[in-house]
């Protein structure tokens, strides 16, 4: 079985046609000016978003609820092939430093279809416990409003454009 070909309980994927062109979805994904407009579901709130984007780089999305109640999720990259795949964990923080508790990693991929882009994202979780806690959180609403945000971000940059 190759790589693309793995599925198992511990998986959850979001498998969309986003009509905005793949490199407006790469930056909106990669870029922590956009980020902080789309990445987490309404009535949740982006605060920052900060990333070296490179394999071994950390990530850091800092979410706020709407108590205010902040949630920083650090993270790495374990993959990064510009305008086509993101890797990412939170089985380390920085510089390789192992997480509290690992839950999750991501596996994005964009690619051309027709005039917009098909974006697949294959969350692995370290337990079967983690992945029914993590669709149990609201992963597909959640995932796909994002989603849905995310598009609607790029999309208004293609009308700046």
């Amino acid at each position: 079985m190759s790589n693309s070909d793995f599925t198992d309980e511990r998986e959850l994927v979001i498998d969309r046609y986003i009509d905005a062109p793949r490199a407006l979805v790469w930056r909106c994904w990669t870029d922590p000016e956009q980020i902080v407009k789309w990445f987490t579901p309404a009535p949740w709130k982006t605060k920052s978003a900060s990333n070296d984007l490179r394999a071994g780089g950390s990530c850091v999305v800092v979410m706020e609820s709407p108590e205010g109640e902040e949630f920083p999720n650090p993270g790495i990259y374990l993959e990064v092939i510009p305008g086509e795949k993101l890797v990412f964990t939170d089985a380390y923080t920085e510089a390789w430093a192992p997480s509290e508790k690992p839950f999750m990693t991501g596996i994005l991929t964009f690619s051309d279809e027709g005039k917009g882009t098909r974006y697949r994202a294959v969350v692995r979780h370290w337990t079967v416990e983690d992945r029914q806690r993590h669709e149990d959180m609201g992963f597909h609403d959640g995932w796909n409003k994002a989603t849905d945000q995310l598009e609607e971000t790029a999309r208004s940059l293609m009308a700046k454009a």
